[in-house]
């Protein structure tokens, strides 16, 4: 038996209107990278297996600060080196915050399509256009210990965007908007003016060429 005192409604769901645009990126300050190193993540999970025996006469390496450098790079499968496609996204995310619009929307509107994959751990990728430099600078670590780090920056670079957007929360003018905040304001990868760690080293920031 049917219970009157529910009216029943009709919902109507729109099918997602999704388009691409593809945006040209210039560096206007130096971009820097700071990939968590496959060897490092081999020492700790070595660690974890041996257990309390794992201290116990073991011999500390020679610091190799190349490999340091080498190891910090995002490298795709096909060989050239990329930046995190998560890291334009979350940038994206967070200039919404600059004006007014819901980062909780934005994660389901906006998307970043990759050029290709991390050949270590399969991270989606940016390609950047341009060569790194080895970048050496004092830093201190979670627990205040100092400590020397050498990664790669890029001094001059480039990248081709294709951003993904919902057509019924953003227009085309509002993606460039949004990325020319990111470019100016929030920044990509290490030193950048969003960073969570500091107020960063003004790096990381782009303009987007006509």
């Amino acid at each position: 038996m049917l219970d009157k005192s529910h009216t029943i409604r009709e919902v109507q769901i729109p099918a997602p209107k999704f388009s691409t645009a593809e945006f040209k990126l210039v560096g206007t300050a130096p971009y820097m990278q700071a990939r968590f190193a496959k060897k490092a993540a081999d020492m700790m999970r070595e660690k974890m297996v041996s257990g309390s025996q794992a201290k116990k006469g073991k011999k500390r390496d020679a610091r190799d600060f190349k490999d340091d450098f080498e190891q910090a790079m995002h490298v795709s499968r096909e060989g050239w080196c990329g930046i995190p496609a998560s890291g334009f996204r979350l940038a994206l995310i967070s200039a919404c915050r600059l004006v007014g619009f819901k980062m909780t929307l934005a994660k389901l509107t906006l998307f970043v399509e990759a050029d290709g994959y991390d050949r270590v751990d399969g991270t989606p990728l940016i390609k950047i256009i341009g060569k790194p430099q080895h970048d050496e600078r004092l830093v201190r670590n979670a627990t205040g210990v100092a400590d020397i780090r050498a990664r790669p920056r890029w001094d001059e670079w480039s990248a081709t965007l294709r951003i993904r957007f919902d057509d019924d929360q953003f227009s085309l003018a509002d993606v460039s908007n949004l990325l020319t905040r990111v470019g100016m304001q929030v920044g990509i990868g290490e030193g950048r003016p969003d960073s969570k760690d500091s107020a960063g080293l003004g790096f990381g920031l782009f303009r987007i060429a006509q």
